[in-house]
């Protein structure tokens, strides 16, 4: 089924997407970004693209296949792609209903990613359907936290932006799991709200 809703929401954001992330957020997350792209290598998805910011954090001379739902986003992401020292393929797709066939990636990569997709879990199986068995998942993500006051801030917070854009009280912990991947470190960045996680799917 065509998520026209969620397309249409970050086709809006993407005229001022860079604006609003390509400063203050990316120079605060940047290197942290950088030391979870280093671990590229194989065949490699990275989910939603956007308009490319993380592009600047790749490890060159990798095969990247990048995908996205919204067509204005991978508009702006093109001229990144394009700069980049490696192979970068741009595909418009909603990571729900992904056309590639089972067993086709080496490793999976998010970015401040499942935030924002409408059904994680769900959104995370169809991830596990296309690595391949002993495959790879890297997340540089925000979550909800456990500890008061945050939880109450972002639960308000997500009260304001789920229409917008991201939900910033998701249990992604718990999706990972659920979705069938078993998880091998999680490295809190920032408190318990932001973080990287990384898992495999069991061969």
């Amino acid at each position: 089924m065509d998520d026209h809703v969620t397309r249409d929401k970050w086709d809006k954001a993407a005229e001022y997407f860079d604006l609003m992330n390509g400063l203050g957020p990316e120079k605060r997350w940047g290197p942290h970004k950088q030391n979870l792209f280093s671990k590229m290598k194989g065949n490699v998805l990275f989910l939603a693209m956007g308009t490319g910011l993380d592009i600047q954090f790749f490890p060159p001379d990798q095969h990247i296949t990048g995908i996205d739902i919204s067509p204005k986003m991978l508009e702006q992401a093109q001229l990144k792609a394009k700069a980049y020292p490696g192979t970068i393929t741009l595909r418009e797709m909603d990571v729900h209903e992904m056309d590639f066939a089972d067993n086709s990636f080496d490793q999976v990569f998010t970015s401040c990613t499942f935030c924002s997709v409408p059904d994680p879990v769900n959104g995370l199986r169809a991830i596990h359907r296309v690595l391949k068995p002993g495959g790879e998942l890297f997340m540089f993500e925000h979550t909800g936290s456990r500890y008061f006051p945050f939880n109450l801030m972002l639960n308000m917070m997500t009260f304001l932006t789920k229409n917008f854009g991201p939900q910033m009280n998701r249990n992604t912990d718990a999706n990972v799991l659920a979705a069938g991947f078993q998880v091998t470190e999680i490295q809190l960045i920032y408190l318990d709200v932001v973080k990287m996680i990384s898992a495999y799917k069991p061969a």
